[in-house]
């Protein structure tokens, strides 16, 4: 499997105050699984859609992917860096970890 780059909750966090950034937050949950709450400014593109869509990221894009605990995140990252493009990152321990670091979702 591919080598896979993380970030934690907290360098998330600061990552998403910066405006002046190009971070992308990719939630590959399901959309009943994003329905329950999703990390503020996230978009929602299932697991399985990934492969549809890799033309449409922007190589000047920072692409942090997550899900309920961090497993198929880090599905997409590998998928996503086997297909070349390295600026991915996975959350470590997906939402799970942010609603226990005390972070907001939105629904």
């Amino acid at each position: 499997m591919y080598g896979i780059k993380e970030i934690d909750v907290t360098e998330l966090s600061k990552q998403l105050e910066d405006l002046s950034n190009n971070v992308k937050l990719i939630d590959v949950r399901t959309p009943a699984e994003v329905a329950r709450g999703k990390i503020s400014g996230s978009e929602n593109l299932p697991l399985h859609v990934i492969p549809l869509k890799v033309d449409e990221f922007s190589p000047e894009d920072i692409i942090i992917f997550y899900c309920q605990t961090g497993a198929r995140s880090a599905q997409a990252c590998a998928f996503m860096t086997s297909k070349g493009v390295d600026n991915v990152y996975n959350l470590r321990g997906g939402i799970v970890t942010w609603v226990q670091m005390g972070l907001p979702i939105t629904t």
